[in-house]
């Protein structure tokens, strides 16, 4: 699976966000509670979801299951001037990313074992300290096989 290399401008995002690891995953909970609120966003740019993650800068240097990192659930909008209640902005830093359209459970890591382990270290790019996101669509089904959606990783 080759990725497109995509640049993209800053981009606004209004969302929720969460500390959390791997061993303690908290996306379901901040999903649960960032969608039934999606609606109260204004200015919103187009109907999809940001799943962005704020990792340290050492984060991919040692695994470690139990390291925490930043999540947020969030979405697109034109103008952050009117904020809903418990929600925050987040400006995504633009730049170069490698962008993977996947296809698959949502729960299947493979996909991410194939960008850190096969595609990465063989493409002559290197890992860039940005937000790692994906941006979830109509196309994209909790558990289920056929759900897609695109996959970013910064580069440089």
């Amino acid at each position: 699976m080759e990725p497109i290399i995509k640049n993209i401008s800053d981009k606004i995002l209004v969302g929720m966000q969460t500390e959390m690891s791997i061993v303690n995953n908290q996306t379901f909970k901040l999903f649960k509670t960032f969608m039934p609120r999606k609606k109260e966003i204004m200015n919103i740019v187009d109907d999809n979801v940001y799943d962005l993650r704020i990792y340290p800068a050492n984060y991919y240097e040692v695994f470690d299951p139990q390291a925490q990192f930043i999540k947020w659930a969030a979405a697109e909008v034109s103008d952050n001037n009117d904020i809903p209640t418990d929600m925050e902005t987040f400006h995504l830093q633009g730049g170069q990313y490698a962008v993977f359209h996947y296809k698959g459970l949502n729960s299947d890591p493979s996909i991410f074992q194939y960008i850190f382990t096969e595609w990465l270290p063989q493409s002559g790019y290197t890992l860039d300290y940005r937000p790692h996101f994906e941006i979830m669509g109509p196309k994209t089904k909790l558990n289920d096989p056929n759900s897609e959606e695109e996959i970013w990783i910064p580069i440089k």
